[in-house]
């Protein structure tokens, strides 16, 4: 049995979509009848990633890692303090870093940040993602509306680096800051994502529960916040949209997306 582990924007589907390739699909089901499992494998939270669910994924990797579902079984459930919470976005929020943060069941993102994004150039999948999920009002709430649910990341996006560089003194020994790769000029995105957790881990704890070793799973990835898991399964592909550094570490580089990479990628390696 083999685990296959599958990033979704820019991996699965195009950024921000919820409906994969009829290809992707049919090469799911065939490696599932022949005993193999797959997991999403994502930063995006449950809310975001529910629609998925009714193509019969074995489970999720979701939060970036901070809560992990084999079936019915929860495995890892781990959201930040909220000391935490509280201390980065005080710190991200002075710095004119706009800010969403993602509790299990919604998110609640910064007034203007839709504006902020139609500024922005294409071809990023995390910026893409936001794009389209305030464009089709995919239960993105306005900061003010926040509940108080535990949080277990928050995505930044802002135009300088440095003005992450606070954020980075006060957080960084207990959050990775994962920036996405981007082009001159485009703005500066990512996510702080909690050192307890990350795909990489989610991997080998899910394979840990079947009883495998880490050379038993292959991941599919295409940006930045997917290099934990490419780090760490025995296979590691990058799609050809993705990322140059990713594809650089990558055992190997499939088709983008849009030309049914996945469907050909498991085809190459027998799944």
């Amino acid at each position: 049995m083999k685990l296959i582990f599958l990033d979704i924007d820019g991996t699965l589907t195009r950024a921000g979509e919820n409906v994969p390739p009829d290809s992707a699909l049919y090469a799911i089901k065939m490696t599932q009848a022949k005993g193999n499992k797959v997991f999403l494998c994502t930063g995006r939270n449950l809310d975001m990633l529910k629609p998925l669910l009714k193509y019969g994924f074995d489970g999720v990797v979701g939060s970036s890692g901070g809560y992990i579902t084999v079936g019915d079984e929860v495995l890892f459930d781990c959201p930040m303090t909220n000391e935490q919470r509280d201390t980065a976005l005080d710190v991200l929020h002075k710095n004119g870093v706009f800010c969403t943060i993602e509790a299990k069941d919604g998110s609640w993102g910064d007034d203007n940040m839709d504006d902020f994004l139609k500024d922005q150039p294409e071809g990023n999948s995390e910026i893409e993602r936001w794009r389209k999920a305030l464009s089709e009002n995919l239960g993105i709430k306005p900061m003010k509306e926040y509940d108080g649910s535990p949080i277990y990341k928050v995505v930044v996006m802002c135009t300088e680096p440095k003005q992450l560089d606070e954020a980075r003194k006060l957080l960084e020994k207990d959050f990775s800051f994962v920036v996405q790769e981007v082009k001159a000029h485009s703005c500066i995105n990512g996510e702080l994502v909690n050192r307890a957790f990350d795909k990489g881990k989610g991997v080998r704890l899910v394979a840990e529960h079947f009883g495998l070793g880490i050379e038993d799973t292959i991941g599919f990835g295409d940006s930045m916040n997917d290099l934990e898991m490419i780090e760490t399964v025995g296979t590691s592909v990058c799609m050809a949209n993705g990322a140059e550094a990713l594809k650089e570490m990558a055992d190997m580089v499939c088709p983008s997306v849009d030309e049914d990479g996945l469907a050909k990628a498991f085809s190459t390696l027998g799944l």
